[in-house]
């Protein structure tokens, strides 16, 4: 089916259902309104009302890549994605409490690179439409940059990035998810004054197209995934058999404990630079006390 018949017939199954008579007592509201996406790790998903006798369509100012969309299936159906829209529908209606991410790779890469969003389900509301805006001005700091000017050694201490704890640091090598056809040479994990940062150094398999890094997420065992700024050592695509470096870097809360967690580099085609059991030790000071 053509594309603008198929997001007509969507939009107009949506825009009827959403104009009909008034809701029998105890039904859910039908909304159409606009979401802002998130541009720094520190903003929130916008939340999206669900349920399972609804169809709500996003629909997208900019295109979409339809095949990097990820989401429990369990959980969500995508009842058709095109070129600038996604039609979701929860399998049952979701518990008090529970929480679906759904994302998208925009197609132009710029930033915001990916669109997340949070689905829940409301007892009161659902939204039939939701009309996805980009913020602008974009957060350059969020796409893979070349290294900034060098900094002076004094910067970190009077910036607050370094203290009298001093950074840690822990390395790892090994082999990748080789389905995702990656090698890890070699991973530096730094710690810092409210901050962590993950030195990766990896290969791109020769079998494997060029993969260009969209987005990197920090995650845990418990707790929503943190976003990271990243940092790649050379913009760009990289080759078959060719060797990438990225930073990821988030802001973190000041804690005694260790730090555990799984790095995900997000790119082209829905590839994933995965490496589990990333270890951010303890300020150096609480071990020497």
């Amino acid at each position: 089916m053509p594309q603008p018949f198929r997001l007509a017939l969507a939009l107009m199954l949506v825009s009827g259902a959403a104009a009909g008579a008034e809701p029998a007592p105890g039904a859910r509201v039908k909304r159409e309104r606009s979401v802002t996406l998130a541009s720094t790790s520190a903003e929130p998903l916008p939340v999206v009302h669900v349920a399972q006798d609804t169809l709500t369509l996003l629909f997208f100012a900019s295109p979409i890549q339809k095949k990097t969309l990820t989401f429990d299936e369990s959980r969500i159906r995508v009842l058709d994605a095109g070129e600038r829209s996604v039609i979701v529908q929860p399998v049952a209606n979701l518990g008090a409490g529970e929480r679906q991410e759904l994302g998208v790779f925009f197609a132009d890469g710029r930033a915001p690179t990916r669109a997340a969003f949070v689905l829940v389900t409301d007892p009161a509301e659902v939204d039939a439409r939701i009309d996805v805006q980009r913020p602008e001005p974009p957060d350059a700091a969020c796409q893979p940059t070349a290294q900034a000017p060098a900094p002076k050694p004094e910067d970190f201490v009077l910036l607050g990035y370094v203290d009298e704890k001093g950074v840690t640091t822990s390395r790892r090598k090994g082999t990748l998810d080789s389905e995702q056809g990656f090698t890890l040479d070699k991973l530096v994990a730094f710690r810092g004054a409210g901050w962590i940062l993950a030195d990766v150094m990896f290969v791109n398999s020769l079998d494997r197209p060029a993969w260009t890094p969209r987005e990197a997420m920090f995650v845990g065992r418990v707790g929503m995934p943190l976003r990271a700024r990243l940092v790649a050592k050379k913009p760009g695509a990289i080759l078959p058999g060719g060797y990438g470096r990225l930073l990821a870097i988030v802001d973190v809360p000041e804690t005694k404990a260790d730090l555990v967690f799984t790095l995900e580099v997000r790119g082209d085609e829905g590839r994933r630079l995965t490496t589990p059991d990333v270890r951010f030790p303890k300020p150096a000071a609480e071990d020497a006390r």
